[in-house]
């Protein structure tokens, strides 16, 4: 019964309810593991598995997600989601092909969904809200569904979704549609952070970032890092000059980061940052730096495999 497309919807589904490929997978697979514990005979009344499994996955993720708030309640610094890495560029730049690993991260489908700007709204959002906004206003399931998901009412559901979709309005401003940098445009504003970084150029790395920018890392309590946000221009350009005087032999790459333009930083071939970016009107404007290395196994495994340019 199961088939590469449903398992690919259900991840895809998990991880922008979860923000973590790993947690997603679980929730995948304790889904399965929930089917095939059913009799035979139950299986058999089933008229839709995949409606059945994105209904099971769905609610294993609210738990999850209510669950979550007390662990990050105690997380060591911010949270952030785990960055997703553009595997078809990880393989054209001399990777091992991803395809051949199994890995979950190579099912998650890289687009608007999933940029780091996006899934940090989403942890804004009520565990409901989230649930009724990704399933609706992503993916398209009707409140019908949506209803058996929450065990609420499809009136109920229509209403977290707008309320989701109140916060996802409230938290693009100023950063519009209209304002917010093109691909190519976003490129080009990391290449010249990569650039004044590598230089350690402080007057380069402020005429880049919006007077005030945010900058927010997550080391997890492993590593070495900020702890509260870095706001203001002035005071991230020095923190970034900062660690890389410290940072001796630090390679940056420029590399897709969740679908979007980011940065990469290797130490002795290995990934242990990875940058996101959010840049409206040619300036950046926030800065979402990972290091827990927990959330680097995927750039980890390629960064090995040794990314050259």
């Amino acid at each position: 019964m199961e088939t590469t497309g449903d398992r690919r919807q259900l991840i895809n589904v998990a991880y922008r309810l979860l923000g973590s490929v790993t947690e997603a997978e679980d929730a995948v697979q304790d889904a399965y593991a929930r089917w095939y514990a059913l009799p035979q005979s139950r299986r058999e009344e089933i008229r839709s598995p995949t409606a059945w499994l994105t209904t099971v996955t769905g609610r294993i993720c609210l738990d999850l997600l209510g669950s979550a708030r007390a662990r990050r309640e105690r997380y060591v610094g911010a949270w952030l989601p785990e960055p997703l890495p553009d595997r078809a560029e990880w393989h054209h730049a001399g990777g091992t092909d991803s395809a051949a690993l199994g890995d979950p991260a190579d099912q998650v489908v890289l687009d608007e969904s999933v940029t780091t700007a996006f899934l940090v709204v989403l942890e804004s959002m009520t565990p409901a809200e989230r649930v009724a906004f990704v399933l609706h206003d992503v993916f398209r399931y009707p409140f019908a569904d949506i209803a058996d998901v929450l065990r609420r009412t499809p009136a109920a559901c229509k209403q977290l979704a707008a309320s989701a979709r109140k916060r996802v309005s409230l938290a693009a401003t100023p950063a519009t549609p209209a304002r917010t940098a093109r691909t190519a445009d976003q490129a080009e504003v990391v290449r010249r952070v990569k650039e004044a970084w590598e230089s350690k150029d402080v007057v380069a790395l402020v005429g880049v970032l919006d007077p005030a920018a945010v900058m927010t890392a997550d080391g997890g309590g492993m590593v070495g890092t900020v702890l509260r946000p870095i706001e203001g221009d002035a005071r991230i350009a020095q923190y970034m000059v900062a660690i890389a005087d410290k940072a001796a032999g630090l390679e940056l790459l420029e590399r897709s980061v969740n679908g979007a333009p980011g940065l990469v930083a290797r130490h002795a071939g290995v990934v242990v940052t990875v940058a996101s970016f959010e840049v409206v009107d040619g300036n950046v404007t926030r800065i979402w730096v990972v290091r827990n290395p927990e959330k680097l196994r995927p750039w980890i495994t390629y960064g090995k495999e040794g990314v050259d340019e």
